[in-house]
């Protein structure tokens, strides 16, 4: 069957009735039926009388988590922003509403985001699903922590409002469940107030993985903090990193630091566009190794020199980019992302890092980040370090990411659904000790028999 499958996109088949869809990765592709609606009330009637059906939001889960085993339920049209009160900063949305919409519209305003992702492109019922996390999870916690509520149409029509009070097992399993439980509709967030837009950085040099984590762990009280790893370093700088600590800047900063810089700057546009047809053999260990050079030199220049950043670039390095994800090739890629509880990270975290540096093809952009505890009993994060990394797809691939499982499993640690497309089953499970608690809500909402994903079929959900 010809295929013309772009990123994270529908591609039109010989049935008009179906579609193939990939996620951010483009890998894998997979045959649905793609539905439409335009209002929530249409996205509920989509749900009914279907079975093999689970929301998609932006198409940026990396893998297989948004196409359904038989239908694929768009919320692009649910995209109205319905409310906001600047008294408590409350403000409610469609499920469509993106990020990067969010921030358009209340950045220049005075109003953030209270957590955000790496990426401003997803919607926020994507957002719910997957409880993304950001540089502040450590501290701040998870995207579910600025969720006060959210109304979910289940596979029966039912229309219910969930909160921590109202409805509350679902709300706690919906959150991270992959939108396993039903289709979020709409969503009432908490924002923040800010004085000024601009993030007051300071760039640490670490000249190993040790060095990064005892930068992470010395530094817990900043607000925002990742790591850049370069994932080709070797021997004693195995691990070598960059080490971003942020905080939202005053007034008070700006005049210091940036006196003739405008508080509120607007979001930054797409400066780059990869073609369709980039040839994914440019990627290569050597090209790696002379970016990954050059960056960490650029970025130790930094270091000592406390400086504004605007928010665009630090929250969302790779948005500048458009289609950035065709770097890899025609075979896609996939985004591996562990986390390794606390007591074992060290140790296990430079195991992977070896492995990684002998292989010689992971990705440019490596990202290491604290965490604190999850929210719900799907989420991704546990109290540890989660390490990020893109792979080209490849023959050899998936039987080395198997030894990256093991090791990832014994030390009690677990994988990310946003971005998985290939571990087992028995990772999933034993990294995943609420998955009882979702089974639980599925059978009590009927989703179990009628919300079913290419990962969740894959996985045993």
């Amino acid at each position: 069957m010809p295929t013309v499958a772009l990123p994270g996109r529908a591609s039109a088949i010989s049935d008009p009735g179906e579609i193939r869809l990939s996620g951010w990765g483009n890998y894998p592709k997979a045959s649905t039926k793609l539905l439409e609606p335009p209002t929530p009330a249409a996205a509920r009637d989509a749900l009914l009388g279907r079975s093999g059906v689970v929301a998609r939001g932006a198409g940026r889960a990396y893998g297989d988590a948004a196409i359904g085993t038989q239908a694929t339920i768009s919320s692009r049209g649910l995209s109205r922003m319905r409310r906001f009160d600047t008294a408590t900063a409350q403000l409610t949305v469609e499920a469509g509403v993106t990020i990067a919409d969010i921030l358009a519209a209340f950045e220049l305003r005075g109003f953030f985001l209270r957590v955000v992702p790496g990426t401003k492109f997803v919607t926020v019922g994507g957002a719910i699903a997957a409880d993304v996390h950001g540089k502040n999870h450590h501290r701040d916690g998870g995207f579910g922590n600025i969720v006060d509520s959210f109304r979910l149409a289940l596979p029966g029509g039912e229309i219910v409002s969930c909160s921590r009070s109202e409805n509350a097992a679902l709300f706690a399993a919906t959150l991270g469940g992959m939108g396993l439980t039903g289709m979020i509709l709409e969503a009432t967030l908490r924002l923040l107030p800010i004085e000024t837009a601009w993030l007051r950085q300071d760039t640490r040099v670490a000249g190993n993985l040790d060095a990064a984590i005892d930068q992470l762990e010395g530094n817990a009280s900043s607000t925002y903090s990742v790591a850049w790893i370069d994932c080709l370093a070797r021997g004693a700088a195995l691990g070598r990193s960059l080490v971003y600590l942020a905080e939202h800047a005053t007034r008070r900063d700006i005049d210091r630091l940036g006196p003739d810089l405008a508080p509120f700057p607007s979001p930054r546009t797409q400066l780059l566009s990869v073609p369709e047809l980039f040839p994914g053999w440019l990627l290569n260990g050597t090209s790696m190794r002379v970016f990954n050079e050059l960056y960490f030199r650029r970025g130790a220049a930094h270091q000592g020199k406390q400086r504004l950043v605007h928010w665009d670039p630090y929250f969302f390095p790779l948005d500048a980019i458009s289609d950035w994800n065709r770097i890899y090739g025609r075979r896609g890629f996939v985004q591996y992302q562990c986390v390794i509880p606390l007591e074992r990270a060290r140790r296990v975290l430079a195991d992977i890092l070896d492995r990684v540096s002998r292989r010689g093809d992971a990705s440019f952009l490596a990202v290491l980040k604290q965490l604190g505890d999850g929210g719900g009993p799907m989420s991704f994060p546990l109290r540890g370090y989660t390490l990020t990394m893109d792979f080209p797809v490849s023959d050899t691939l998936f039987a080395f990411l198997d030894q990256l499982d093991a090791l990832v499993v014994d030390a009690g640690g677990r994988l990310y659904l946003a971005k998985d497309a290939r571990q087992s089953r028995a990772t999933f499970e034993s990294g995943y000790p609420g998955l009882a608690a979702l089974r639980d809500i599925r059978q009590q909402t009927g989703a179990n028999t009628r919300l079913a994903s290419h990962l969740s079929a894959r996985l045993g959900i």
